[in-house]
């Protein structure tokens, strides 16, 4: 039996072509990296494509943050090829029929870069004058204190008569439910309109000023219900003999 290491057979070294081929790629991931980079900032996004055709196929860059993520080439005969990837390198003689139709890739990146210089020529930058906000959000933060200072009353009152330390007072008023949740004497929130409903008062922040336009004016009937549960509760007590 003959042994392996006694073959007369001559081994072809790939080392010389896997040595050219990573010499290649290193020069076209610099160079189509200029490319991503610069279609990352003209079009403004973090992450994106573009493809570009040519006569023997189509060339895709996509980019991540600014650098070259793939270079991909898929010719018009079908099948693609990686030029530049995450993953292995593309087989070699793909590669090469790739490179040369590289050019003119780079040529029609060119030519797009073209056909966008000075499309923001003319574009008027006279902008109208913003208006402030200043007088709305004080008369909102006035209104709202207003509504955070009855509520408060409200809050000490329902604290001394209910003798808990927390507690919630809720009513409907039109068909609207209002909730103000109280901690010992303090406001807690005043809600309208249910669990999804918008807070006039809250540790969060204040209302917005439309919602503040809508529920203000509702507010009376929401002090008017607790009056009248108060005054309820006041007649009940007084059919109690002792």
């Amino acid at each position: 039996m003959t042994k392996l290491a006694e073959l007369d057979i001559d081994v072809h070294d790939v080392e010389t072509i896997t040595e050219r081929r990573e010499e290649i790629l290193a020069a076209i991931s610099a160079h189509a990296g200029q490319v991503a980079y610069n279609l990352a900032r003209v079009e403004g996004g973090d992450y994106g494509r573009r493809s570009f055709s040519t006569d023997r196929g189509e060339w895709t860059v996509k980019y991540e943050a600014g650098d070259l993520e793939f270079l991909k080439y898929e010719p018009r005969g079908g099948g693609e090829t990686y030029v530049v990837s995450t993953q292995q390198p593309a087989e070699p003689s793909a590669l090469a029929l790739a490179l040369e139709d590289y050019a003119r890739f780079i040529e029609r990146y060119n030519d797009h870069v073209e056909s966008i210089d000075g499309s923001l020529d003319g574009v008027e930058t006279a902008f109208p004058d913003v208006e402030s906000t200043d007088t709305v959000v004080s008369e909102r933060d006035r209104i709202v204190d207003v509504i955070e200072g009855v509520c408060g009353q409200i809050a000490g009152e329902l604290f001394r008569y209910e003798g808990t330390d927390y507690g919630t007072f809720s009513t409907r008023v039109d068909s609207t439910r209002w909730e103000l949740k109280r901690e010992y004497d303090s406001v807690s929130y005043l809600r309208a309109g249910g669990s999804n409903g918008v807070y006039l008062l809250s540790q969060y922040g204040p209302p917005s000023a439309s919602d503040v336009r809508e529920y203000a004016p509702r507010f009376h009937g929401f002090v008017e219900a607790y009056n009248e549960s108060v005054t309820e509760l006041e007649a009940d007590l007084r059919t109690i003999e002792l």
